[in-house]
């Protein structure tokens, strides 16, 4: 057979080669051989865990790519790895509803993980909330497949940190504890709407917190209101164990902190709750930032005062032992 019969064969060990020699990687659902027109029988290979874990293209961009596609052609191949495609799934689905040829390569000797970050971190329009549930898919994943197409470091990747996580993606920290945090708490319905852009992590976060059978309805609802933490007591008990340097008045500064927080929140007027929410824990998270430098500092006066006495009073010893020397020198 050659090329002529537009036919891709398929081996047992998911190598796939056409007749003109140019490489494509596919199997059956039995992992059979078969004999595939292209653009006659549908996809024929499936896109890699690691490409599924960033968000399907907007309906309007896959057009616009399947329009170009449809009259230039594919013009950049698509990878492969392990014999999906990891990456330029999108053209090859236009490739293949328009029943055109689709080039393609293998993944070099690059980690998939990383290679999948950088293909697509920087030209996805997606928000932070999007990158972080993708990076975290991303570095939570493990070859599985045909030991043949493992590559080496992939089988037991060593977890990274969330900072490490946050440095690789560019986004918050806490973004991406959010994250985490929805994968393993939050229902399906929830992580797959976050992972659309239809939900921002805060509602999100907010919903999961909620019975599990009560999540999904609450997509469609304002978010929920967070529990509010408990006031501070403006009066400080002896027996409490609160700092020495910690007086009513520094509860009463804390207590008309939140009540000017809660005035910032209250005057947003109808921006939508999902923001709100997010103003009061982007509130919450600085107060409590500044009250950890406020007390930071205020260990650091505490220090340098007592260096600075201790510094006087080592003088003043000095100065005396200079007089006890002058008195035995004047009485030789």
């Amino acid at each position: 057979m050659n090329r002529a019969d537009n036919t891709l064969y398929a081996h047992p060990d998911g190598c796939t080669r056409d007749f003109d020699d140019n490489t494509l990687i596919a199997t059956d659902d039995d992992g059979k051989a078969v004999l595939l027109p292209i653009g006659s029988t549908g996809l024929i290979l499936k896109q890699h865990p690691l490409s599924a874990a960033f968000p399907t293209m907007p309906a309007d961009e896959y057009q616009v790519l399947a329009d170009s596609i449809g009259k230039i052609g594919v013009q950049n191949p698509i990878t492969l790895f392990e014999g999906m495609v990891i990456d330029g799934w999108h053209r090859y689905r236009a490739a293949t509803e328009a029943g055109m040829d689709c080039p393609s390569k293998e993944l070099g000797d690059v980690d998939p993980q990383d290679f999948v970050m950088a293909q697509n971190k920087a030209r996805r329009h997606i928000s932070q909330a999007q990158l972080a549930m993708a990076t975290t898919d991303v570095y939570k994943w493990k070859s599985v497949g045909n030991p043949a197409f493992a590559q080496s470091g992939t089988e037991c990747p060593i977890a990274k940190t969330n900072s490490e996580l946050a440095e690789i993606s560019g986004v918050g920290e806490r973004t991406i504890k959010q994250a985490k945090s929805l994968q393993t708490y939050a229902a399906p319905e929830v992580v797959e709407a976050v992972k659309r852009g239809e939900v921002g992590l805060p509602k999100a976060t907010a919903i999961a917190k909620l019975p599990l059978d009560e999540q999904a309805a609450a997509l469609h609802k304002p978010a929920p209101k967070p529990a509010k933490p408990a006031k501070p007591t403006p009066v400080v008990e002896p027996e409490t164990e609160v700092p020495a340097d910690y007086t009513e008045l520094d509860a009463l500064r804390e207590h008309v902190g939140d009540l000017q927080a809660d005035l910032v929140v209250a005057r947003m007027g109808d921006i939508p709750e999902e923001e709100k929410l997010q103003a009061e824990t982007l509130i919450a998270d600085l107060r409590a930032e500044v009250k950890s430098l406020t007390a930071t500092l205020k260990a650091a006066y505490l220090a340098r005062d007592s260096l600075m006495e201790e510094n006087a009073q080592m003088k003043r010893q000095m100065q005396m032992q200079r007089k006890e020397i002058d008195k035995l020198k004047n009485s030789k």
